[in-house]
Parts: C-alpha cells; structure tokens; sequence
C-alpha cells in the first residue's frame, strides 16, 4: 500500500485527502481571520504580488485552483473585466461555498466548481493563467496536480504556485517557535482548533523546497520555471510556462 504524508505523520495515500478535508472543513469559518493573525496581515502582500507577477489583463481566462475563500479570484475578476474568464475550484466544499459567497457579495457571478486538481474538469489548453495559493501542499500527487494543471494551460499560458517553503536558515529557531507553539495556541483561542493548525505549521515542513519544487514543474514540462522568495522565504511564489 502507498503512503504518503499527512503532516509528520505517515498515512496511507487513499486516507490523506479525507484528513486534508476534515482540516478544512474544520477551520472554514475563521480561515480568514487565521490568515490575517498567522501572517500580520503579509498574505494580503504576498497574493498582490502573485497577481502582479502573473501579468493578468483583460480577457484572460485563469482557473483559481484550491482557490478556498476566493481571495485570488476576487483580484482576477478585476483584472479580466467582462471579456475574461475566472474560475474559483476547490476539493473542500466548505471552503468553497465561502468563497462562492463572498464573489456574490462583492456582486461578481463566477463559475466554481468543487473538483480535485489530480482530474481537473476542464478541456486542455483552455486557460491563460492557472493559479494555486497555500493549496499545492495539501495535495497528495503533487506531479500529477502540476501535469493538470499544465494541460489545461494553452500554449503560452503561465502556472503561479504561491506557497509556504523553506525560510532563510539564521530564521529557522524563532520560526519554528511560532509555528508550533504560538500557531496552534492561535488556532485553538480563535477556531477552536489548535490539531488542524499544528498540521498545517507540520505541512509546511514536509513540503518541497524551493528548488525541489522548480524541478518537479520542469519534470511534468513547464519552461522558463523561476521563484520569487518573499519574506526571507517563509513563502515563494514560483512561476513556469507552457511553450
């Protein structure tokens, strides 16, 4: 039997995305809140700056992979305008559902779509942009959600991977004390939660590094692959092309 990872812990393949899905069902309801408290509100910099850097303009279709409480897809919709395209997708419906309702709020229809991003439903060659923000290390076949998410690219089209990685080494002490002390003490105080919220601090460790991730993109075929470290690499945004 495969296994694969679930945190620190070592579980079988066909159980991680039931446990991913508890997690997020679980913290739904404050994920957004978390995210403010976790990262002093730096997410908001780090997902502007995945916006800038995918170059989105008028008319361009992108798909917002694990897309959650839809924060990427609300700054799309403004980029694209009428004549584009913008895709919210998540595994987690709860997670989806929040960010379905905040698009509706803010008086933006976008088509969503509650799939998993190892068989995407959609055609090849389709969208302009393929987005993935804080979701690709909850996957369990990484290579093969890249290779979906490259086939649904059109040739020239871009992949942005936005994701926690491997902070400059000087760092990791304090690091390490926040993620397993303070951010479940967080998580338990405001979601009620502090599990979900140390197996998120313990995803982040087992997840690949910069440079590891850059080849598994080149492997499954994207080109001109590149990161981005942002605040001393707690995050990275890494960027590669379909040619």
């Amino acid at each position: 039997m495969s296994e694969t990872h679930f945190g620190f812990e070592t579980v079988p393949e066909h159980e991680k995305a039931k446990r991913v899905r508890g997690v997020f069902s679980s913290v739904a309801g404050k994920y957004d809140v978390m995210n403010d408290l976790m990262s002093m509100g730096l997410h908001r910099l780090w997902k502007a700056f995945a916006i800038q850097v995918s170059g989105a303009r008028a008319g361009d279709r992108v798909l917002d992979v694990a897309g959650g409480t839809a924060d990427l897809s609300s700054a799309f919709v403004k980029r694209v305008g009428d004549t584009g395209e913008v895709w919210l997708t998540d595994i987690n419906n709860a997670m989806l559902t929040r960010g379905r309702d905040r698009l509706l709020d803010e008086g933006a229809v976008v088509p969503t779509a509650q799939c998993d991003a190892e068989k995407l439903p959609f055609p090849s060659d389709h969208f302009d942009i393929v987005t993935v923000a804080f979701g690709l290390r909850n996957m369990t076949h990484k290579e093969v959600a890249l290779a979906e998410m490259r086939r649904v690219l059109r040739p020239g089209g871009r992949l942005l991977v936005l994701e926690f990685s491997k902070v400059w080494e000087p760092l990791a002490p304090a690091y390490d004390l926040y993620s397993f002390k303070l951010l479940p003490w967080l998580g338990q105080k405001i979601a009620q939660d502090a599990d979900s919220y140390r197996y998120l601090a313990e995803s982040i460790r087992v997840h690949p590094d910069q440079e590891t991730l850059k080849g598994m993109m080149e492997a499954v075929g994207f080109e001109r692959v590149e990161y981005f470290n942002m605040t001393a690499g707690v995050v990275a945004l890494h960027r590669g092309y379909k040619l």
